[in-house]
């Protein structure tokens, strides 16, 4: 396919007004301008018909990793190489077929390619779709010879790449561990020596252990005194029972609170790992819920990634009491539950009995999540009467919402009534002040 170029559009118009001054001129320019015009239209033709020899010239490669991360930006590069036969540098425009969910920054882009050379180049995109996604082609638009035409070419470059749930904050967190700064994401974790549950070593005394602390035995022994040094208890187990109903298809920015609520949960499920204890999920309120049993070891996260990188929140209203018999059949062991949802007021008949069925074998976390634009509804300025049912609206939802997290607290549930933003340290202190209180 041709397309013509500015340079193409420029010459007609000039060849017009050519045209036109002849008109005013008299007849004896006509021939003139008639032999201007032919021979501009045997260039446009010779300089077509060398475009078109263009095509087949090059080839274009992608480079991009197999994995990528949700919510992130990342580069992908482009390797354009010039057949050493084609007897000229091709000089043209590049789109890249992406994903359509995902945002680019940079094209097209401008190249030249010389023969018997390759050329790389790149452009930005931020991933906002998780799964299995497909790179579908190459798009190039290479410039004649002279200018005057487009030549229009796709190449069937097909790539696959999955897109996990974010990962990078795993590294992020892990990096912040590493040098005590934790705070800085709103970890609040303090650590105290000798206070945990589980006996880890002895060790010298020190001014602040407890007299308790001291085994008298050891120290007659080695003449000295020499307390014992307490751990957290490992070996527990914490199992997300995570929604996937259409309420997590909520979107306050480019991620969906399902994308969100993902990556909080892959962090959380890094941390107790690395504190030694099992980690499982179950999700509900989908086409055939997912089940992990509980377990250990840092390659536990790989099975989780592959287990939701496709995983997509469905137009299902959910059914907390269906999944709690799901879990409950196939949960043995007692261990720390998260329900991770958006609760409502129309939850009260199968979030409660759920609840309470849970309760009998297992320690249970609520994790609501808020929807900011309801606060802002509420706490915006009224102007008429639209606005004012709005706001009451918004009101009486937020009061109902209230209503029932403090009905669940008041039954002895822990819940986390928390934003989208404060969810993951939310959640890691949590787990940790449960960890402590030795609450599993």
């Amino acid at each position: 396919m041709l397309i013509p170029a500015r340079n193409l559009l420029l010459l007609g118009a000039l060849w017009l007004a050519l045209g036109i001054a002849v008109l005013f001129r008299g007849d004896p320019l006509l021939p003139w301008w008639q032999g201007v015009g032919l021979f501009a239209l045997a260039v446009a033709v010779a300089d077509a018909a060398a475009g078109r020899r263009q095509r087949g010239m090059l080839v274009v490669a992608r480079e991009l990793p197999r994995a990528l991360a949700v919510g992130t930006r990342h580069k992908v590069g482009l390797r354009i190489s010039c057949a050493e036969h084609c007897g000229r540098r091709i000089a043209g425009l590049l789109h890249d077929r992406h994903p359509p969910a995902f945002r680019n920054e940079g094209l097209p882009l401008a190249f030249e390619a010389a023969p018997g050379r390759w050329l790389r180049t790149s452009y930005q995109l931020l991933i906002r779709e998780r799964g299995l996604c497909v790179f579908e082609g190459v798009d190039l638009r290479l410039r004649s010879p002279l200018g005057l035409w487009l030549v229009c070419e796709t190449l069937p470059v097909r790539d696959e790449v999955r897109v996990y749930p974010d990962f990078t904050t795993i590294a992020h967190y892990t990096l912040l561990a590493t040098d005590n700064r934790l705070s800085q994401i709103g970890l609040l974790r303090r650590r105290r020596r000798g206070q945990g549950l589980e006996f880890h070593q002895l060790r010298d005394y020190r001014q602040d252990d407890l007299l308790r602390q001291i085994d008298w035995k050891a120290s007659a022994r080695a003449h000295r005194l020499i307390s014992r040094e307490y751990q957290d208890e490992r070996d527990q187990q914490v199992v997300f029972l995570m929604d996937c109903g259409e309420r997590m298809r909520a979107k306050d920015d480019d991620l969906s609170h399902f994308d969100h609520t993902l990556n909080a949960l892959l962090l959380l499920s890094y941390v107790a790992l690395r504190q030694g204890d099992a980690v499982g999920l179950c999700t509900f309120a989908h086409d055939g819920p997912r089940y992990l049993a509980p377990r250990k070891s840092v390659a536990a996260v790989n099975t989780l990634l592959n287990m939701l990188y496709d995983l997509q929140p469905s137009l299902q209203t959910p059914d907390y009491l269906s999944a709690s018999q799901y879990l409950t059949q196939r949960l043995t062991r007692r261990a720390l539950v998260v329900l991770v949802t958006n609760i409502r007021d129309e939850d009260d008949d199968t979030l409660g009995p759920a609840m309470r069925q849970l309760r009998k074998n297992h320690a249970v976390t609520i994790a609501s999540l808020r929807e900011p634009v309801l606060e802002k509804l509420a706490a915006a300025p009224l102007s008429d009467f639209d606005e004012a049912l709005t706001h009451a609206a918004a009101l009486d939802y937020l009061s109902e919402r209230r209503r029932q997290v403090a009905a669940l607290r008041h039954a002895g549930i822990h819940v986390l009534d928390v934003n989208l933003k404060d969810l993951p340290a939310a959640l890691i202190n949590h787990y940790w002040e449960r960890k402590r209180a030795g609450v599993s």
